[in-house]
């Protein structure tokens, strides 16, 4: 059940970043973090091709809609 709630946090997390559109490096570094990102973070070009992937991901796995839940 914690292992259930950790993931429900993370992508809470990743959806709350892409929304806000904090565009900042830190909390870019800090996206790529929590959804396991291996490359260099010094890489930001790289690494914003993968964040950029990966949240499209995230929203085709929702049916490409934002859960309510999130929404403000």
């Amino acid at each position: 059940m914690a292992e259930q709630s950790d993931s429900l946090a993370v992508r809470a997390r990743w959806l709350t970043l892409a929304l806000d559109l904090d565009s900042s490096f830190a909390a870019r570094k800090e996206l790529a973090h929590e959804l396991h990102y291996t490359g260099s973070t010094s890489d930001s070009a790289a690494m914003n091709v993968w964040l950029h992937k990966q949240v499209m991901i995230k929203l085709a796995e929702n049916g490409g809609k934002v859960p309510e839940a999130l929404k403000h």
